[in-house]
């Protein structure tokens, strides 16, 4: 196939993948729509109100409070549930950085649990070593569009009366037995950011089917309002979290494209998962059969750095950029980050002796030197556009030699 592309060679991909993000006329006039109507804020309009009852329909659960973000989706679950200073919140270190701000910003502390390498999901085992007398909730994170494995996390939650959040931020659509993710727990947490799987630029979700969770929410992500009370009534100490009418007129509409684009991308990621096997040191994630439906936010898999001549991963990355294959190295484990070494106001609440610096998840750590994404949009294109995938990784194997 020729020289490597970062080495003066002709790239792989010379066809471009399907853009991000998906839009038609129908967006467009739903964007006009509220545009004239004048009504642009989900107080004055339907727009958001209709959103937040198709999604829940959608997922099968009875209410959805539509937020700003993700972010503030997992901060108002959590204090919807009760969570507050001096509690612990069990989380995987190799999840976004919100998944454990958002327990930091309620004067909460974060409990590390290590990743299955199978999966790069919380491993219910270890859960179980990391509960004290302290810990009053778990948040499992469906990461790229994966399920969490859900039995044995709700029957740890059960035994020791935990509230289960689930960050699925990344898995719209994803089914566990059947049931979608974000809906086995107490509540479930979604974000509509750009490169989600459904966007309106920014905006969140928070579904339950309890209730009082879901009216605390509601009252929380408006400035703590009752929801059938006067504006400047405020019960509950809250913030201005809302969505826009414009960002729920266009969700209304992304949420119809959904179910076709969740196909597209299990056939294309089941052809991918055939192809790369066929590729020494490349290794798809594995796949539990009780994952009825994977939304595919990202291709993972795992690279092995010595059968490619010892070519570290941010060079193979890089290669494989040059090659017209958009791609990245995924997390780093959240403990990491500086901000766990300053002062923050939650460490007050720690117990004497707690570190960060100490804290350390070997299978975390492991998969931030090892794997390698893919977005979902790739998975949107055509076979061919695999193959170009399996083809530049191939070259780059072929030709490991140019950048050792």
């Amino acid at each position: 196939m020729g020289r490597l592309a970062l080495k003066g060679g002709e790239p792989v991909k010379k066809k471009p993948f399907p853009s991000w993000p998906v839009w038609g006329e129908e967006e467009k006039q739903a964007l006009l729509r509220v545009l004239e109507s004048r009504k642009w804020g989900r107080h004055v309009g339907k727009e958001v109100e209709e959103f937040e009852a198709q999604f829940a329909r959608f997922n099968g659960v009875r209410y959805g409070v539509a937020v700003a973000n993700g972010t503030c989706a997992l901060e108002i679950a959590l204090k919807a549930c009760g969570i507050k200073g001096g509690d612990e919140v069990i989380i995987p270190p190799y999840t976004f950085v919100a998944t454990a701000t958002s327990v930091l910003v309620l004067n909460a502390l974060p409990v590390f649990v290590d990743i299955h390498p199978d999966t790069l999901l919380i491993d219910p085992e270890r859960i179980k070593e990391a509960i004290t007398e302290r810990t009053r909730a778990i948040i499992p994170v469906h990461i790229g569009g994966n399920v969490c494995n859900m039995d044995e996390i709700l029957e740890i939650a059960k035994e020791y009366n935990l509230k289960v959040i689930e960050d699925a931020c990344q898995a719209h659509g994803a089914e566990w037995r059947g049931k979608k993710a974000g809906t086995l727990g107490d509540a479930g947490c979604f974000s509509f950011q750009l490169g989600k799987n459904m966007t309106s630029g920014e905006g969140g979700m928070v579904l339950t089917n309890d209730k009082e969770i879901a009216e605390k929410a509601w009252a929380l992500h408006t400035c703590g309002r009752r929801r059938l009370g006067e504006w400047y009534e405020h019960i509950y100490l809250g913030w201005n979290y809302r969505m826009t009418e414009f960002q729920g007129a266009i969700l209304k509409e992304q949420l119809k494209r959904l179910p076709s684009h969740l196909s597209k991308r299990k056939v294309n990621a089941e052809y991918l998962d055939r192809r790369l096997r066929e590729i020494e040191g490349i290794e798809p994630l594995k796949k539990d059969e009780r994952v009825t439906t994977h939304a595919y936010h990202l291709y993972i898999f795992k690279y092995k750095k010595e059968k490619f001549g010892g070519l570290e991963k941010e060079k193979f990355l890089k290669a494989l950029s040059a090659e017209g294959i958009p791609c990245g190295g995924g997390y780093v484990p959240i403990y990491k980050y500086p901000f766990f070494k300053e002062d923050l106001d939650a460490f007050r609440f720690s117990p004497k002796g707690r570190d960060y610096s100490l804290v350390r998840c070997e299978e975390a750590e492991k998969a931030s030197q090892e794997v390698v994404w893919l977005p979902q949009y790739l998975l949107l294109g055509e076979e061919e556009d695999m193959e170009d995938i399996v083809r530049a990784i191939k070259k780059i194997q072929d030709n490991f030699n140019e950048l050792t």
